[in-house]
């Protein structure tokens, strides 16, 4: 006798799961595993199989109910020929999984009628977009040419020569998927003559050849948000190629390539800028002017201050994406020391030495003599 499946496993839900959980779930791996996503992947295809075998039983509280206490086409040893894996002669056939799915999927057919064309999604683009590093961090409005499939002008997407309609597919009759038996149990998959549309195009459209869309390019212009980095991806939703039959268009994705700034360097979700002291301000101080992303604040610089001392101005750096909030700014400082010293410098960096008589790195070698005895 074949083993029980495990519906619950299946959609990864708990046996007291609410229907709107197990419906969740169902969608999630449905979306997942569906084959419109995973052309050619046999166990992608057989893992859909599953999940819709699953959320059929599951998703019907009588069959649910049945299914729990082990009752009707579950009951322990009934018909052990049928149903999934043995159980009864519960039949399932992914045909009726279609208003479910047309739903969950752009792919779907439209209506669920047969005869119609099955409305199709547009697909995803994506586009590179160079900006500069000012308007990374306001925000820009920027031109933008992107090629895609338009719908076809001549046709209006059928795909048929202007005055003639596309037949309903004599092999599905219009369904879209065709009906595979063994026994009890049956599968759906997409019909191998007309591809899962519904339809058959007897006399193709002359401008499109009967694909029902034309390469394009559209010019637009498109917003970016303030905050973006070199690499950033941000999703213009139904920017894409437009659906067909009545599908919904794709989605745009705009990868921004931002220039460099000669000034700030991005780390994270801050700025760090580099700011050169001469050797009398670092020693006794000093008030100095550095930039921001508005204009430019004054830094006290404390008595001392050595190379690689970091001041932070809190909420003065970018802009977070999907936040509020800003990043800070580092100012990170370092000796300015002349390549080369006039005789004026010269007397007066020695004067300098002699008044801080010393060897600084006397305490490099403290008990070394001990250790080399």
């Amino acid at each position: 006798m074949a083993s029980r499946p495990d519906y619950y496993k299946t959609l990864g839900v708990d046996s007291k799961a609410t229907a709107e959980e197990i419906k969740k779930a169902y969608r999630k791996l449905a979306r997942t595993y569906h084959p419109d996503r995973n052309p050619g992947d046999k166990s992608a295809e057989e893992r859909f199989k599953e999940v819709s075998q699953a959320y059929d039983v599951l998703g019907d509280p009588d069959k649910r109910a049945q299914y729990d206490n082990g009752t009707g086409p579950f009951a322990t040893g009934a018909g052990a020929g049928g149903g999934f894996g043995g159980f009864g002669n519960f039949d399932f056939d992914a045909s009726n999984m279609g208003d479910i799915l047309s739903n969950l999927f752009a792919g779907g057919r439209a209506g669920g009628r047969r005869g119609q064309p099955r409305a199709q999604r547009g697909a995803d683009l994506e586009a590179q977009v160079s900006i500069s590093f000012d308007q990374a961090m306001s925000g820009a409005q920027v031109p933008l040419s992107v090629p895609m499939r338009s719908t076809c002008p001549t046709c209006h997407g059928t795909g048929a020569r202007p005055g003639t309609t596309p037949k309903v597919c004599p092999r599905c009759e219009g369904r879209g998927v065709e009906v595979e038996g063994q026994g009890m149990f049956s599968i759906s998959q997409p019909c191998r003559q007309c591809g899962g549309s519904g339809t058959i195009i007897e006399d193709p459209c002359p401008t499109c050849g009967g694909t029902g869309a034309v390469r394009t390019v559209k010019r637009m212009r498109v917003n970016i948000p303030a905050g973006v980095r070199d690499g950033s991806r941000v999703r213009l939703a139904a920017k894409g190629e437009p659906g067909r039959d009545g599908g919904p268009p794709g989605d745009l994705y705009l990868v921004t390539r931002v220039n460099a700034s000669p000034v700030f360097k991005r780390k994270g979700n801050n700025l760090e800028v580099e700011v050169p002291l001469s050797i009398p301000e670092a020693l006794r101080g000093a008030e100095v002017q550095v930039p921001t992303l508005d204009g430019s604040k004054t830094l006290r610089v404390k008595p001392g201050t050595r190379p690689g001392a970091v001041q932070r101005l809190r909420g003065e750096g970018p802009p977070k994406l999907g936040s509020s909030s800003r990043g800070d700014i580092h100012y990170r400082f370092v000796l300015d020391v002349p390549d080369e010293l006039d005789p004026a410098q010269r007397e007066a960096v020695d004067a300098l030495a002699r008044t801080l008589d010393g060897n600084p790195r006397e305490r490099l070698f403290e008990g070394s003599e001990g250790r080399s005895s």
